[in-house]
């Protein structure tokens, strides 16, 4: 059935402008690749790990079309009411969303064409247990691509936070840092040596970068993303006697790096790998 004629969408319905209106800067420059190399075939069977709000999932599905079926993976709640809405709202027809950790895909063996993941690997708990579902859903042959930023990232910030744990002789936190860097974006060698052991072909590895721009260091810690996403992992790694004069010097040492420079940079590197299920 064509509903392309439908479009009498209310922009004073506060629904859909939550739904225009919300796709996040921090993940597009990722799924803006992934989407490049993704294989757009018609009839297959499609899953999205880490599905989130909705990017890239919808926009595939919108490329693939009705002879596709799209499932979309996730354990956050309300991010899984959240794509309820939405799906109403596009009127889609052939997606379907899983409340559920990506360690349990509850889809049968050998069902899955194409696995996608845009910024979604890299924060499960287990990933050789979840490359390991990957095998068994995927059909042999079948495409897994994912994006994830690595090591790198926001190396800016990262050598001023180890400058001022070492010059206060907080050798823990730097330890604690390090693994927190390493849980969250493993080395891209460590990511090849998962998925070759988990039965996966890489066919390419590509690699890309974007920054971001703040004026100063007050801006940089009260960005949204930032406060969202990243500080509450940067206070835990502070005993909680230290966190406010530690913050204090460490927004100040930022701040004079930004009138050096004349901007603070946070440059986040990141990868996509795009390979395919090897035969047993």
């Amino acid at each position: 059935m064509n509903n392309y004629l439908n479009t009498n969408y209310n922009l004073n319905d506060k629904e859909t402008v939550s739904v225009i209106d919300e796709l996040p800067l921090w993940s597009a420059p990722f799924g803006l690749k992934l989407l490049e190399k993704i294989k757009y075939l018609k009839n297959i069977t499609v899953l999205d790990i880490g599905s989130g709000l909705g990017f890239p999932l919808f926009e595939v599905a919108m490329r693939l079309g009705n002879t596709c079926k799209l499932y979309g993976i996730d354990p956050w709640e309300a991010a899984v009411e959240r794509i309820k809405t939405k799906i109403a709202i596009y009127d889609l027809r052939n997606v379907e969303i899983i409340a559920s950790v990506a360690e349990n895909i509850p889809l049968p063996d050998n069902s899955v064409d194409l696995i996608f993941s845009n910024n979604g690997l890299n924060n499960v708990d287990d990933i050789k247990v979840v490359l390991n579902e990957c095998r068994r859903i995927s059909k042999v042959g079948s495409q897994l691509v994912f994006t994830y930023n690595t090591d790198k990232t926001m190396q800016e910030f990262y050598s001023v936070f180890e400058e001022l744990l070492r010059e206060r002789n907080m050798l823990n936190e730097i330890e604690s840092m390090k693994k927190h860097i390493y849980k969250k974006r493993k080395p891209v060698e460590e990511y090849i040596q998962l998925l070759n052991a988990s039965g996966y072909y890489i066919n390419e590895i590509s690699h890309y970068e974007f920054a971001y721009r703040f004026v100063d260091g007050i801006a940089m810690i009260n960005h949204f993303l930032i406060k969202l996403a990243f500080i509450d992992s940067w206070k835990e790694m502070i005993p909680e006697e230290k966190k406010t004069d530690f913050f204090a010097e460490l927004v100040q040492r930022l701040n004079r790096l930004a009138q050096s420079k004349g901007f603070i940079k946070l440059t986040i590197p990141f990868a996509v790998i795009d390979c395919e299920r090897a035969r047993e």
